[in-house]
């Protein structure tokens, strides 16, 4: 279960990597296809685009739903 308090990108980016890993789902982080701070990520055939500073739970939810997966699973 993926608390949401205190949740910035990096700890987002180790916990769609440790799914990945669990689930057998291909994963890939581009630092360079993103705006200033931004990094696209993409797991499976799904992308969304991570920040690197704090992720509230309305942005939590919104690239947990880009990416297919439940905030839970992480």
């Amino acid at each position: 279960m993926c608390d949401t308090n205190d949740l910035d990108g990096k700890e987002f980016i180790r916990k769609v990597r440790k799914l990945a890993r669990k689930t057998g789902t291909p994963m890939q982080l581009d630092r360079f296809q993103g705006k200033g701070s931004h990094q696209t990520l993409f797991y499976g055939g799904q992308q969304t685009t991570v920040k690197s500073g704090e992720i509230g739970v309305g942005l939590l939810h919104a690239m947990c739903k880009q990416l297919g997966i439940r905030p839970g699973d992480l």
